[in-house]
């Protein structure tokens, strides 16, 4: 289950981020890439919930017992205030589609802030659930 866990999660990383490019590609102000936006939102939201479901429960338990992974996760649930925030902005701002610059600026700024998330998750935070087994 672990290995299949962390697998799932990463191939959702992917997808996700497959799907936000696809935006950019089908264009904001389209039909299809304000479809394809709210997949994404979809997508990243059922993996929110995956990873609040079956990941956070057991490194909190972990971390009840080792300081550096209470640190560890600490530090994650603040990064992901500021990202989950910015993220349920920039949907709803553009769920109806928007264009140019500034929807150009805005999805550079989520998909720079999705990107390092997703490094320092798969870096870091998987591989502590990964020793946990």
């Amino acid at each position: 289950m672990i290995g299949n866990l962390i697998e799932d999660l990463k191939s959702e990383h992917a997808k996700i981020a497959e799907a936000l490019n696809e935006v950019v590609h089908l264009g904001i102000g389209s039909h299809e890439g304000q479809e394809k936006l709210m997949n994404a939102k979809n997508m990243l939201l059922l993996h929110l919930q995956k990873e609040d479901t079956f990941l956070y429960p057991k490194l909190e338990q972990a971390a009840q017992e080792d300081e550096q992974i209470k640190h560890t996760l600490n530090s994650f649930a603040k990064d992901m205030e500021g990202i989950s925030k910015a993220a349920l902005d920039f949907f709803a701002k553009y769920e109806n589609g928007g264009e140019g610059i500034e929807f150009a600026k805005d999805f550079g700024h989520l998909f720079s802030a999705l990107s390092m998330r997703i490094r320092r998750e798969e870096t870091h935070l998987y591989k502590i659930y990964e020793g946990l087994s």
